[in-house]
């Protein structure tokens, strides 16, 4: 399937269908079992023309199985979810707790994560935080056994229907893709930037948006961790731009005779390095 929002803002990259699937392609990029990665560089490689897989053991880290829909993954976290908000806060090296977890984990983790896991990440201020935070995050048990990234481009949607589509947007095309999810609806906060994981903005986030009664689109890849990650493949200047399926396809349908056809975008388009 070709977008013709994609088309019609200049996209670089690939927009990415998320999906759910029962089976995985033969191709497909994956994860080694139990082995740690972030997914937001397979969703990189899905945007550049290739599909990832993951399921229940290949999602990479803690925070991807929470964004993949595996359930609340955090519980298998060294230490439990109490490290966790340690570990995303303050650390675990000022309570007793957290130091003998840091001792049986030992040189295993690596010097990085133990940097952190001790002196904490610093994201939010205090582990009460983060459990509070935690409580808000949409979780879910999927019931397929695959969660897919594919390019758009190879989407058949008579065949499939994706959970979620994803778009890499430098300033220009966010502005953009904000005027053209509420271009057509009542209201001016149909695009929410909610702090999380970069996978959950593109993964459980959208999937609680499709439930409600008015979808919005999320922007993310905010999360300046996964910025490090993906920065090689990408670059420094996208975020991303998350939306349910249905959304997408709104979305798709308002292009023809919206700003996008008008002389203020196209000017810009055209200003363009």
């Amino acid at each position: 399937m070709e977008s013709k929002i994609a088309g019609a803002i200049g996209l670089k990259y690939n927009p990415v269908a998320i999906l759910l699937a029962a089976e995985k392609p033969d191709d497909a990029l994956q994860f080694k079992k139990g082995k740690w990665g972030c997914v937001m560089f397979m969703f990189a490689n899905a945007a550049k023309g290739k599909t990832a897989a993951f399921d229940a053991q290949t999602y990479g880290c803690w925070g991807g199985g929470v964004g993949l829909g595996f359930g609340n993954t955090y519980l298998r976290f060294p230490g439990g979810v109490e490290c966790f908000a340690h570990f995303l806060s303050s650390g675990n090296a000022r309570w007793e707790r957290g130091r003998e977890v840091a001792k049986s984990v030992g040189d295993a983790a690596g010097k990085a994560f133990m940097e952190n896991f001790l002196e904490g990440e610093g994201y939010v201020k205090t582990p009460e935080l983060v459990e509070q935070w935690l409580g808000e995050i949409p979780m879910r048990e999927i019931k397929s056994g695959y969660v897919l990234f594919k390019p758009l481009s190879e989407i058949d949607p008579q065949r499939e229907k994706p959970e979620t589509v994803v778009f890499l947007a430098d300033p220009d095309q966010l502005s953009a893709l904000v005027i053209l999810a509420n271009y057509g609806r009542e209201g001016m906060e149909n695009v929410t930037i909610p702090w999380a994981a970069g996978c959950q903005t593109i993964g459980i986030l959208p999937y609680r948006e499709a439930k409600s009664g008015k979808p919005r689109a999320v922007v993310g890849l905010t999360d300046i961790s996964a910025r490090k990650y993906v920065r090689g493949l990408l670059g420094s200047e996208y975020l991303s731009f998350g939306m349910p399926w249905e959304m997408f396809l709104e979305m798709e349908g308002n292009v023809e005779g919206s700003f996008l056809e008008r002389p203020t975008w196209r000017s810009l388009r055209a200003s363009r390095p």
